[in-house]
């Protein structure tokens, strides 16, 4: 309420020849002050992002540079990782404004003061990360079915579905539906069954392997009031209480 008559004083004081700069009261420098930053410390790279990449022995990376210069304005070329290890190989394309050191293994941006550019920063180097660690270990997730009944086998051939290439198996879930639920393993995971209550997928691919496991957890979501569901990997669910009349 008396910030306009503070400025219009403030204003009128420092105008005036008559009085010194002394002469203005204290609480209304501040509005006038110079702006200061937030903090004075300097600044912080991205603590993932300016990790360098783990490279294991057995796995090699090459960077591929772009051909040639995309026509257009926005439009930029981009490099191409391309990881090979014992378990596979896997290629992935880097940002333009990302470049990767040969020698150390590690991620700089061309201009660190862009927020989007940053943003992608972490993300590409965890990425390039889980792809190592795929064709040098694998990555797996382990599917729980929890339920009266509720079981999965891998199988060679499937009566609901068709074969998307040669020497395709199959996942044949048994959750208290009617028909059959047959899904396709998506290339390159290998699926398996140490009991019948347990599913376990491995593939180099981390996006693949736990896209087909939450694919597979949607025909039974775990609901919270039995327990009963499929659940991945270490997922739990609190249990509500029963609603009684």
């Amino acid at each position: 309420m008396f910030a306009p008559a503070r400025r219009r004083c403030a204003l009128a004081l420092a105008n005036s020849s008559s009085p010194a700069a002394d002469s203005i009261p204290t609480f209304l420098l501040p509005r006038f002050a110079a702006p200061r930053s937030f903090t004075s410390s300097a600044r912080c790279n991205s603590k993932i992002g300016s990790l360098p990449l783990s490279v294991p022995p057995g796995v090699e990376l090459n960077i591929i540079a772009p051909k040639g210069a995309v026509k257009g304005a926005r439009a930029m070329s981009a490099s191409t990782a391309h990881i090979k290890g014992p378990l596979g190989e896997l290629s992935m394309e880097i940002p333009p404004y990302i470049t990767i050191d040969p020698q150390t293994y590690t991620l700089s941006l061309e201009d660190e003061t862009d927020k989007k550019k940053k943003a992608m920063w972490g993300t590409t180097r965890a990425y390039l990360q889980n792809y190592i660690t795929g064709v040098s270990e694998g990555h797996s997730a382990i599917l729980r079915f929890v339920g009266v009944g509720f079981r999965a086998s891998v199988e060679d051939t499937a009566t609901t579905v068709e074969a998307e290439f040669p020497g395709q198996k199959f996942v044949n879930l048994k959750v208290g539906y009617s028909h059959p639920v047959e899904l396709c393993i998506p290339k390159g995971v290998t699926a398996s069954t140490p009991q019948p209550t347990r599913l376990l997928l491995e593939g180099p691919d981390k996006e693949v392997v736990m896209q087909f496991a939450a694919n597979i957890r949607k025909w039974r979501v775990p609901e919270p009031y039995k327990g009963k569901g499929i659940f991945v990997n270490g997922e739990t669910i609190k249990l509500k209480n029963k609603k009684v009349s």
